[in-house]
């Protein structure tokens, strides 16, 4: 088993620690699991400016000293960031359904049109509550078990306050601005790639992409999943984690 036994779970955009409860389960017995609520979400106060630098400092205060970390969507952009800038505390990575880029830019094809979380930013100040139900939607489309995913995303969004039109507006800004295709060469720490095939917010081929530019990472392929794998498989998912945090 790996050195670190610790595994700090980092969740997405407008969600909370509580999606993990499946996951966390099935791993709490091999790892000291740690489920985060992202800054602003939960029970965790936020952070200003509400930027991805300022996410990784806060979560990196909060968790052990070593630890390998999974992170999904949001939380794998905090997650790459985090192991970046302090390599010596976040010693693995395993990305789930994360990309360097979640919107199209220069040389970037394999995302989603800036428009559409532009769309997702100006719908928060009229409807917060079916902006958040439109977004679990898109994370569900596509996915064999669709039901069994947006069940499990309300279940958890539930389970704690929703966070504040500032952080999630805060969120958005940071999937619509970050790009940090120019950083994976420097990260060295070894990485899972865990993909669905039928994603509607980050393409297959970015997750290709992003385990070839990542020096020690490979990539799993969930089939018939969509953006929320480990909802919809989430013992495919434990087992692929499982596999690679003790390899």
């Amino acid at each position: 088993m790996s050195e670190a036994r610790d595994v700090v779970l980092l969740h997405g955009w407008g969600s909370n620690a509580a999606v993990w409860d499946e996951l966390a389960a099935l791993l709490s017995p091999r790892y000291r699991v740690h489920r985060r609520h992202l800054p602003g979400y939960g029970s965790s106060p936020s952070c200003r400016p509400y930027t991805l630098d300022a996410l990784v400092r806060a979560v990196a205060r909060a968790a052990p000293a070593r630890c390998q970390v999974v992170g999904w969507s949001l939380g794998g952009l905090v997650a790459l960031a985090w192991a970046h800038a302090l390599p010596q505390q976040a010693t693995r990575l395993a990305l789930i359904a994360v990309t360097p880029s979640f919107v199209r830019r220069a040389h970037w094809l394999h995302a989603v049109d800036g428009r559409v979380l532009a769309d997702f930013s100006r719908a928060l100040a009229a409807d917060r509550a079916a902006t958040l139900r439109r977004f679990m939607a898109l994370q569900a489309r596509g996915d064999d078990d669709a039901r069994r995913v947006l069940r499990r995303l309300r279940s958890a969004l539930a389970t704690s306050a929703w966070p504040n039109d500032g952080v999630l507006q805060g969120g958005l800004e940071i999937l619509l601005e970050t790009d940090l295709r120019e950083r994976l060469a420097a990260i060295r720490q070894r990485t899972l790639v865990l993909q669905g095939d039928r994603d509607a917010l980050v393409p297959l081929r970015a997750a290709e992409y992003l385990s070839g530019r990542l020096p020690g990472a490979r990539l799993v392929v969930l089939d018939g999943a969509a953006h929320a794998p480990f909802l919809s498989r989430p013992r495919e998912a434990a087992a692929a984690l499982q596999e690679f945090l003790d390899g």
